[in-house]
């Protein structure tokens, strides 16, 4: 299946010329439950995993059309490592961009800018303000991309003398700390449905103490370095366009897959193959146009709001309202095309360890994730509706 327009771009053909490793190690990520250090050593040679950085973390700040495209890309090739791309891309791209100078000198610049990073960014700790940064305790689910990190992200509500710090009526501070590895509890807890080779594991922290140089404020969107809109754009525009674009891509390789199945598919008591079928040629066209569609209002929405950035313009929450709402349509309408590849392929969709078997069960894994539900298309159409000015986790 070909998409209506092409991006390309050094960053698109890092992700492509990862396919031939990842097709290999797709299996044995499954088994250990992590990316392989096949795969994670091929992101590091190919310039990959620093990508999306700062250019003064070794990125080189791709727009958003090429980091959709990326992130489609390396879904596309295994659902795992598509949501390793939207787990560890991000958060070395947001800590490079917004930690204070201190804390990037330590983090980055000591390491010579080769830092993988997950973990989790809702506010699930608490952290003691004291001399110096905060005292670290919590419990998070669902770290994804730890499993082969050096440091991870743990999102925290400061508290001064027991009390929650707040911004603003009705907002509470939010940050984030940036903790190495070794400092944080690893509860592991990751067997689950899909996305089984992510290493997104339960972790802890009991009493750590991170300076104020290893954090940042969640919503932040004045970049410490970087020039690109994106960088000015914070967070969550970001990691929205992530699942968007994960849910593309794994949709597309299976849309793509049961298409090349088709002419040599026949079902029982059916002397006809499948791609022959009236039916099924209604249904391809529909899903791939369905597709389509929601792949160019990612790229409208998220393009939008950038060139407004870019300009000088101010990221109001209709902007914010407009990219989240098309995160949540594509993933719908992604879930939408996979239902129907998995059911048209019939027994060829079952068999474990295929990559429609495979498809199909990360995408009903990645599609329950919080960041694209239903409250995030209420609480955009009534930034839409003016019911509220505005919706702050937008």
């Amino acid at each position: 299946m070909t998409s209506t327009t092409e991006v390309g771009g050094g960053v698109v053909e890092r992700a492509r010329g990862m396919r031939d490793v990842v097709r290999a190690e797709a299996a044995e990520s499954e088994r250990i439950r992590t990316l392989t250090d096949v795969i994670v050593n091929e992101m590091w040679a190919s310039g990959l995993m620093s990508s999306f950085n700062p250019v003064e973390a070794g990125g080189v700040e791709p727009s958003f059309a090429e980091m959709i495209e990326t992130w489609i890309e390396m879904a596309w090739q295994d659902g795992s490592f598509g949501w390793i791309g939207i787990a560890n891309l991000p958060s070395s791209f947001a800590a490079a961009s917004y930690l204070p100078d201190e804390g990037f000198a330590e983090v980055f610049t000591a390491n010579n800018n080769r830092v993988t990073m997950g973990g989790q960014f809702f506010p699930n700790g608490q952290g003691t303000a004291v001399d110096g940064g905060y005292r670290l305790s919590g419990s998070w689910n669902f770290g994804s991309g730890i499993g082969h990190s050096q440091y991870v992200a743990a999102g925290f509500f400061p508290m001064d003398n027991g009390e929650m710090r707040w911004v603003s009526e009705g907002i509470p501070d939010m940050q984030i700390a940036i903790v190495p590895r070794h400092e944080i509890s690893c509860n592991d807890g990751w067997y689950v449905q899909g996305l089984k080779g992510t290493g997104s594991y339960d972790y802890s922290a009991q009493d750590v103490f991170v300076p104020h140089s290893r954090t940042f404020n969640l919503f932040e969107r004045v970049p410490r370095r970087g020039s690109s809109p994106a960088t000015r754009m914070g967070l969550m525009p970001v990691t929205a366009a992530g699942h968007a674009s994960w849910a593309l891509g794994v949709a597309k390789s299976m849309l793509d897959d049961v298409t090349e199945l088709a002419a040599t598919k026949y079902r029982m008591s059916d002397m006809a193959s499948l791609a022959s079928r009236p039916t099924f040629q209604k249904g391809l066209a529909h899903q791939v146009s369905a597709w389509r569609a929601a792949r160019l209002l990612v790229h409208d929405a998220f393009a939008t709001a950038e060139a407004a950035v870019a300009a000088g313009a101010e990221l109001t929450p209709t902007l914010r309202a407009d990219m989240r709402a098309a995160a949540v349509y594509a993933t719908d309408t992604a879930r939408g095309c996979a239902e129907w590849a998995h059911l048209v392929a019939g027994t060829s969709s079952i068999r474990e360890g295929s990559r429609l078997e495979r498809a199909f069960r990360d995408m009903y894994t990645g599609t329950q994730h919080a960041f694209i539900s239903e409250k995030v298309a209420i609480d955009s159409a009534q930034v839409w509706l003016g019911i509220i000015e505005d919706q702050f986790g937008l």
